[in-house]
């Protein structure tokens, strides 16, 4: 079984994650796209809690298919958890299933700031994707929607419905 493994802030998922999500299955990337959230920013960043971030993951993964599910790994590692840590737990969990990272073109350009990138890269396979503009023409490219443009939207009172699922965006917020 190939495993894509679909990390990322999630704060809240949004319709370009489940293109990429539904196109890892379409394209032959994967068997199955494991959408992982972050429990807790390497970075700091403010986030929803978990539970609603994991709900709204939830809530686009019925949106796009069968073959995504969530998986909370990373509420049970050492925080701040590193990607390399979270593709190591997975593989250890997990020895039947090959684990391809999933990672945004726009992250290449600061790979040197990864821990352990060359190993990720031997190891996990990543598949780059880009978003609005691709990096390069092996990159598919996405539409250039991000998650801080929706809490903007929501910020300033603007609808997101053409950003982000109804059923996403009332589990992000824990009306549902």
């Amino acid at each position: 079984m190939h495993v894509a493994v679909f990390g990322g802030s999630f704060n809240p998922p949004h319709v370009a994650h489940g293109m990429v999500a539904a196109w890892l299955s379409w394209a032959g990337r994967a068997d199955e796209v494991w959408l992982v959230p972050t429990f807790e920013h390497a970075f700091a960043k403010e986030l929803r809690p978990f539970q609603r971030r994991v709900a709204a993951c939830a809530a686009l993964a019925a949106r796009v298919g069968p073959w995504v599910s969530v998986c909370t790994i990373e509420s049970e590692l050492p925080t701040p958890s590193f990607t390399i840590a979270t593709l190591d737990a997975l593989a250890s969990r997990f020895p039947e299933h090959r684990f391809r990272l999933v990672v945004g073109a726009d992250n290449l350009a600061v790979k040197a700031q990864w821990r352990d990138w060359a190993r990720i890269e031997a190891e996990y396979a990543p598949i780059v994707v880009g978003r609005g503009v691709a990096a390069s023409a092996s990159a598919p490219c996405f539409p250039d929607i991000s998650s801080t443009e929706v809490r903007r939207r929501l910020a300033a009172g603007q609808p997101v419905d053409d950003l982000v699922p109804a059923t996403v965006l009332a589990a992000w917020l824990g009306e549902g």
